[in-house]
């Protein structure tokens, strides 16, 4: 497995390659990620791995200063995945100069649930991704369910600017008592992560009472929201969308449930199709 640190030294590697199929990351990675590694194999004639902590997506009061940097772990992590090469730029090698040309998404979908609650998320993420896609010369690219509303941005993104990209999902892997891996849980005290499995639990019970066939959307979703907040969560939203585009859903509608809330400092998301 080759790590590669500067897009010349990434482009020169790549260069013998027709296929390449890339997994974006942060890092500080989980057994979700590498699961996306895995799917990406049979995807292309490369498998790539990026690893950026992407200041443009974080607001002033979240954690970027703290975010986890665990490249060696990482990479030991990628390389037994069978990961072929590993792009970790630098800020100064991805952002030389400052990173004035930004993508924009649409409001529609960028400034409701996730994007409503942290404010220019979306375009940090669209910017980021897109030079990251360029400089891997991506022909295929895979990011997880978990971040829903976040792969629908990017698979827009990708069909509107005509790029000759496939973005393919792959599902949420879950701990044991159902809680989705992120690498956010590592926030969790001993406490914390015990009560966490409560925010899949009641996405799942709305879940459950949606196959019934009950319609009153909203109140089912408040419903769990109030559960919640009864259980010691600082919930931002839970909500039925549908699945398309995220809006408010009409009878029979392919439905997902969304959920973002916080227990103590640490702000957890999760979703589940129905």
């Amino acid at each position: 497995m080759q790590l590669l640190h500067t897009i010349t030294d990434l482009r020169a590697a790549l260069n013998q390659y027709r296929h390449p199929a890339v997994v974006p990351t942060m890092g500080n990675l989980h057994d979700g990620h590498i699961a996306l590694v895995r799917q990406a194999k049979p995807l292309g004639d490369v498998t790539v791995a990026t690893i950026f902590v992407n200041r443009l997506q974080f607001a002033p009061h979240e954690d970027f200063d703290t975010y986890p940097r665990t490249l060696q772990a990482d990479c030991a992590k990628l390389e037994a995945a069978g990961c072929d090469v590993v792009f970790a730029p630098n800020e100064a090698e991805l952002y030389p100069q400052p990173q004035t040309y930004r993508v924009q998404p649409p409001s529609v979908l960028a400034d409701i649930l996730e994007g409503h609650f942290r404010p220019g998320f979306f375009g940090g993420v669209c910017t980021v991704v897109m030079k990251l896609l360029s400089c891997t010369q991506a022909r295929t690219a895979l990011f997880g369910k978990k971040d829903y509303q976040q792969l629908m941005v990017l698979r827009n993104m990708v069909q509107q600017f005509a790029m000759p990209i496939d973005v393919v999902g792959g599902e949420t892997l879950r701990a044991e008592d159902g809680l989705a891996l992120s690498s956010r849980n590592g926030y969790l005290s001993a406490a914390e992560r015990h009560q966490a499995v409560q925010l899949s639990a009641a996405l799942k019970r709305l879940a459950e009472t949606l196959r019934e066939g009950k319609t009153n959307y909203v109140a089912l979703a408040n419903q769990a929201l109030a559960e919640l907040t009864a259980q010691g969560w600082r919930p931002d939203y839970v909500v039925v969308r549908r699945r398309a585009d995220l809006q408010a859903p009409q009878r029979g509608d392919a439905l997902v449930v969304l959920a973002a809330a916080r227990l103590g400092t640490t702000r957890l998301i999760d979703n589940l199709e129905v």
